[in-house]
């Protein structure tokens, strides 16, 4: 894939993984874009790195997804890389919250929902342009559930599954379907107490951008890689492994 040169949507962009990747791909491109939901974040953003393009938004609403979309159309024609990366996970356990369903609701909008609005919103737009891709992050948990985590797991695997049908209906057109599965990242994400196998968050974005630069489809980073064979292998296994890691 070709990583420079680009005008770049990144979801989620202002923390974490999103805010490596705009760092990244802010030195090679011609436009990074992030969305996000705190003004604050994206403000610090956009004052770290030069040139960088903000929008706020709330993905989990689907009226704003198509505001969104609509100002890309009009203000960014050149578009021609989504990197669905937004993401939320609430750590409950869901027999006993009270406010299981409505948290439900918010991850499915946010981790699933949204990334396909998007890319139904944008497909020929991003497609019209040359090298178009569309990058979708997802986990190692897609093979193996973490009980702790009950519809990030689910909203994961979905999104997985979603990737690669969207691969085999796309073809034999020119966009580049990829999907990247993150291990544990030592990020914000995990509210200062990160698991100890956590990478570092600069190499999480390296390994990715070193299998897109290889043209790889499906990119597992580190400890995804080994959660993938394991749970192929010995599923019983992975399963109460992930589940005693803390």
């Amino acid at each position: 894939m070709k990583l420079s040169n680009n005008t770049v949507l990144i979801t989620g962009g202002s923390s974490g993984i999103g805010l490596e990747l705009t760092r990244v791909l802010s030195k090679n491109n011609n436009r990074v874009i992030i969305c996000g939901r705190s003004e604050q974040k994206l403000n610090a953003a956009q004052a770290e790195i030069p040139g960088l393009i903000t929008y706020q938004c709330d993905l989990s609403e689907a009226e704003q997804c198509h505001e969104l979309a609509n100002w890309l159309r009009k203000s960014y024609s050149e578009l021609n890389v989504i990197i669905n990366n937004a993401a939320l996970v609430n750590k409950i356990d869901f027999l006993e919250d009270s406010f299981a369903l409505d948290k439900l609701e918010i991850e499915v909008n946010t981790n699933l929902l949204a990334p396909i609005r998007l890319i139904k919103m944008l497909y020929e737009q991003i497609t019209k342009n040359p090298h178009p891709a569309i990058i979708n992050i997802t986990t190692g948990l897609i093979y193996t559930p973490r009980a702790i985590y009950p519809f990030y797991n689910a909203t994961k695997a979905a999104l997985h599954s979603f990737t690669q049908v969207l691969r085999l209906q796309s073809k034999p057109g020119n966009c580049k379907i990829v999907e990247v599965m993150f291990p544990a990242v030592d990020t914000p994400w995990h509210d200062g107490n990160p698991p100890k196998i956590a990478i570092p968050v600069e190499q999480a974005v390296a390994e990715m951008l070193n299998g897109l630069s290889k043209g790889k489809e499906e990119i597992r980073i580190a400890g995804a890689k080994i959660l993938y064979l394991v749970s192929r292998l010995i599923p019983g296994f992975a399963l109460k492994k992930v589940n005693s890691l803390s």
